[in-house]
């Protein structure tokens, strides 16, 4: 089905919109979050929690790219269980600050906020600038964590000319951050 069609059913609260985002998108959405986590079972956790997320955000959303929409949501989703499962300090107990203490702390977390807005801007912005070829070699293998090898069958290149890309678009995005004042 069209995702303006799925969207439409979105919109009119119909729940079939699941049933079809999952004919549409289940695999590439689950071997996106397995990538990521290497786990079957956390894997479709993901992708279940990405058709709860997208239910309740469209509306008032209206992706114009509705994969990618879904893509970014289980993304979070995977990211924010690795995180979890890999916490050392899973069990340290949680000491409440005091009213007092804080309005002493500033607000870190808005301010982490605000950095990666930049961040993010700057990386569209180099990735536009390079190839198109190079720019997706790099998407694969940080944004959707498919394999060298993966990468290398995908696009018919060796394995060998997989990583000098991306080695190479390291180097150049390393660079234009630096130009643009920020350490790496």
């Amino acid at each position: 089905m069209e995702d303006r069609k799925i969207i439409d059913l979105f919109l009119a609260r119909n729940e079939d919109a699941i049933r079809h985002t999952a004919d549409t998108y289940g695999r590439r959405l689950f071997t996106l979050a397995d990538n990521i986590l290497k786990n079957d079972q956390d894997a479709e956790e993901s992708v279940n929690d990405t058709y709860m997320r997208s239910w309740d955000t469209i509306p008032p959303q209206r992706p114009r790219h509705f994969f990618a929409y879904l893509a970014k949501i289980c993304r979070h989703f995977a990211l924010d269980k690795l995180d979890w499962k890999s916490a050392v300090k899973r069990k340290a107990e949680v000491v409440s600050l005091t009213q007092e203490m804080e309005n002493c702390i500033p607000d870190l977390i808005r301010e982490r906020e605000l950095e990666s807005k930049e961040l993010g801007r700057l990386l569209d912005t180099f990735l536009k600038s390079q190839t198109p070829e190079n720019r997706m070699v790099f998407m694969r293998r940080y944004w959707f964590f498919d394999s060298i090898a993966e990468i290398s069958v995908r696009y018919g290149i060796s394995e060998d000319a997989v990583q000098k890309r991306i080695a190479r678009t390291k180097a150049k995005l390393a660079e234009f951050l630096e130009q643009e004042g920020i350490c790496v």
